[in-house]
């Protein structure tokens, strides 16, 4: 790297550390993040290392990426991997859940720019513990997707809404993250904890479908039978439809055979980091298939 290019890159982080103070209350130097040489950032916060993983999610009608879901990928020095699970609940009991969840969505956006610069949905799930505090929450993260040229609506928040029991404040923070401009998409329906009425009452824009249901799907056939008209349902709400768990080519022409044109499973692409991300041929022949039965 000439000298030039080192002035530009060093000028480039510390403009990024200033608007992380103003925009999120971050030090980049107090929460080590760093960029590394392949462009992609990682942190290192309460001991732990924090890196990003994207798992494609795909339009099999516009033959094309939708977007991708971010994953944390915690570990131990960067040697030893942790469940996201213990990271998030490690941070709750030493008081620095929101600090944490800042530093992990402030990562994925800065990876996400390695992925797409100007296109492409970014999926965040949002921490149960954090759902209710959206009015402010929402509002600090839009300003560091404001200031990384990413708009709020190509940020699709997550939601988890069997894990919500009162259904006034879920409706509210919806409500406040869509008037910001995000889009809503609800998780793991389908799952013995879901409510029906609640989706009605939500209406997400997308619903992403219990990875259960296409496993069991290809091992039933009354399950398959019943899927193309929950994805019908989903559709009547106004919402799209999107099957997850993909996870081999019976699984993925079952899918697009039910109706659900937008598809994610380890068979199409699984997380990885965005220097990593390939696109897939899974979806080539079986397009191709679907093109000759229609014609």
């Amino acid at each position: 790297m000439s000298k030039k290019q080192t002035a530009t890159t060093s000028a480039a982080i510390e403009q990024l550390k200033s608007q992380l103070r103003e925009s999120l209350y971050l030090d980049l130097d107090e929460y080590g993040l760093e960029e590394q040489s392949s462009g992609e950032f990682n942190s290192t916060f309460l001991g732990l290392q924090l890196n990003s993983a994207f798992q494609p999610i795909y339009d099999s009608e516009a033959g094309d990426l939708c977007g991708h879901e971010a994953f944390i990928r915690p570990s131990l020095g960067g040697q030893q991997a942790i469940s996201p699970e213990f990271a998030f609940s490690f941070a709750a009991q030493v008081g620095k859940l929101v600090k944490f969840d800042r530093v992990v969505r402030t990562l994925h956006v800065l990876n996400f720019r390695q992925i797409y610069a100007e296109n492409g949905l970014l999926f965040l799930n949002v921490h149960p513990n954090l759902l209710m505090s959206v009015n402010a929450h929402g509002k600090v993260f839009e300003r560091i997707l404001h200031s990384n040229s990413v708009p709020t609506n190509r940020v699709v928040i997550e939601i988890q809404e069997s894990v919500v029991e009162h259904e006034n404040q879920l409706a509210d923070a919806i409500e406040n993250y869509t008037e910001r401009g995000y889009r809503i998409a609800i998780g793991n329906f389908g799952n013995k904890h879901s409510h029906l009425e609640r989706l009605w009452k939500l209406s997400p824009e997308f619903v992403k479908l219990d990875i259960s249901l296409i496993k069991e799907a290809e091992r039933n056939a009354r399950v398959r039978k019943i899927l193309p008209r929950l994805i019908q349902l989903v559709h009547d709400i106004g919402a799209q439809p999107v099957i997850t768990g993909i996870e081999s080519q019976a699984g993925l022409e079952i899918a697009i055979e039910s109706g659900s044109t937008l598809l994610q499973g380890y068979f199409l692409g699984k997380p990885v980091t965005a220097k990593e991300l390939q696109p897939t041929d899974a979806l080539k022949p079986t397009l191709r298939l679907n093109k000759r039965a229609a014609a």
